[in-house]
């Protein structure tokens, strides 16, 4: 019963990315200066998700919109490093997690509608 459900969850979470994949999003257009700074920016900015999840979803098309640059961490493989590191950083594998690092500061945000708040008030 278990493992019908995960690949119940990850066949609709598949097909939500495909359909989130079909729709367009408006991109925000900055000169290419502008866009390099916010590059520069976003250069110590990860999000740690999985693929299908609807959540991590919804932020990468916010990130998308934003025309940012930020790297995906996949976090859903068991085994992986990023899963290990989210758990070991928050004690927790909850995602979509945004890791922000200033210097030797690292911030890791847990909460969708904190990143989006985060990204469209720092980007937006």
């Amino acid at each position: 019963m278990k493992l019908l459900l995960k690949g119940f969850r990850n066949g609709l979470g598949a097909i939500i990315a495909f359909i989130s994949w079909l729709i367009p999003v408006s991109k925000v257009k900055r000169g290419e200066s502008e866009q390099q700074e916010v590059d520069e920016q976003t250069a110590n900015i990860e999000l740690y998700q999985f693929f299908g999840c609807p959540f991590c979803i919804k932020s990468r098309r916010v990130i998308r919109r934003l025309n940012l640059n930020i790297v995906t961490r996949d976090a859903q493989n068991r085994q992986g490093v990023y899963r290990a590191e989210l758990l070991k950083e928050t004690g927790k594998t909850q995602v979509p997690c945004l890791k922000i690092t200033k210097g030797d500061k690292v911030e890791w945000m847990l909460e969708t509608s904190q990143i989006i708040a985060y990204l469209e008030k720092r980007f937006g």
